[in-house]
């Protein structure tokens, strides 16, 4: 279970989704997620997509 923070301020309670499980994939602070809402009760979801943010150091010259 993931406390989650949508763009709108909103707090939801999101939940890996299978593949996210079977795959062993990690969920960082840092990371932004698709989260599908449920239809039942709106402060839970399934976490179905993780887009990974990549930060560059403050070294490196590109």
């Amino acid at each position: 279970m993931f406390r989650v923070r949508l763009d709108n301020e909103n707090p939801i309670l999101g939940f890996a989704s299978g593949k996210v499980q079977r795959n062993f994939i990690r969920i960082l602070p840092v990371n932004r997620i698709k989260i599908v809402v449920s239809s039942y009760d709106s402060t839970k979801g399934h976490i179905i997509c993780i887009f990974i943010c990549i930060f560059k150091s403050k070294d490196s010259n590109n």
